[in-house]
């Protein structure tokens, strides 16, 4: 009887454990919806772009998601509010794709408020092309900033395939049409034109940068080569404008604004119940499920003493 009480007692347990899993996914769906649109005080809006910018995101299960392109860009539309003041781009990313990062930019740019960046741990690459399109730009000492380069390196496995008897036979309708395939060898022919368009998509992003930061001809010739700069050196490089932290970013944010009294507000896009999965599955489902499944071993190894090894 006794046996039976307790494990009895430990389905409950289940039970109540599968409630309050429920209850967290219902609060984090909650949270992760606000919408400006409702903000009715004067408010600074803090963005966040985090993670690999890109329109595809993650496609990784509960492994959380990058910096989904649309979601921004659909933030930065809530932030045009006439309540939203300023706008704090809280930025941690090492790059996204080209034209991502250039929409994002773009965005910012046409955004009739004041805008700042904070460089938390890193803002490199695509990451840096949306911090150049704020009005200014504030990251710690040894942030990870600049990277004003663009790579399209990929690895190539034709001689591991050939040695192993697998052949790729070539069917293509265009002489270009299979240019970079990992599976043949690049003729320098293909090379140089692979290295022209990454040159064209490098142009773009320095010219914006070298405007948006009004860098004079040392200072291009010293950010172009790609390299990455810590905060202490972006600075005297003019990539960054303060050194400082997010707390520092939204005072200056009130500042631009002279809005001292203004409220902060995050503004995050709507969750779909697979990202809300994804998020909470990292950390809420692992232990909380670790719970779970201890309880349901106990029951198991309890009830049929021949599972105990």
């Amino acid at each position: 009887m006794g046996l039976k009480k307790k494990n009895r007692g430990r389905k409950q347990l289940l039970v109540v454990l599968v409630i309050i899993l429920l209850f967290v996914i219902g609060l984090g769906l909650s949270k992760l919806t606000k919408n400006v649109d409702t903000i009715s005080s004067n408010e600074i809006a803090v963005i966040s772009v985090k993670g690999i910018i890109s329109f595809s995101g993650s496609t990784i299960p509960f492994q959380g998601s990058g910096a989904n392109a649309q979601g921004i860009l659909d933030n930065i539309e809530k932030a045009k509010n006439r309540n939203v003041k300023a706008v704090v781009f809280e930025i941690d990313s090492p790059g996204g794709t080209v034209v991502a990062s250039k929409e994002i930019a773009n965005a910012i740019l046409n955004l009739d408020k004041p805008t700042v960046a904070v460089i938390r741990e890193i803002g490199a690459s695509g990451a840096y092309w949306v911090a150049a399109a704020t009005d200014k730009i504030v990251a710690d000492e040894l942030s990870i900033t600049g990277s004003i380069g663009v790579i399209s390196s990929y690895l190539e496995f034709y001689e591991f395939l050939n040695e192993n008897g697998v052949d790729y036979n070539r069917l293509v309708a265009g002489k270009y049409k299979d240019l970079g395939s990992p599976l043949k060898d690049l003729t320098n022919e293909e090379r140089n034109i692979l290295q022209k368009k990454l040159d064209i998509v490098h142009d773009s992003f320095l010219n914006f940068v070298k405007e948006r930061r009004a860098l004079d001809a040392k200072e291009v010739e010293r950010v172009k080569t790609g390299e990455f700069f810590l905060g202490i050196e972006a600075i005297e490089l003019g990539l960054i404008d303060y050194s400082g932290n997010k707390e520092f970013a939204i005072s200056l944010a009130r500042n631009l604004s002279n809005s001292e009294g203004a409220k902060i507000t995050e503004i995050k896009e709507k969750k779909s119940l697979f990202e809300l999965f994804s998020k909470f599955g990292s950390e809420v489902f692992y232990h909380m499920g670790r719970g779970i499944g201890t309880e349901i071993s106990n029951i198991e190894i309890k009830e049929d003493p021949r599972l105990i090894v």
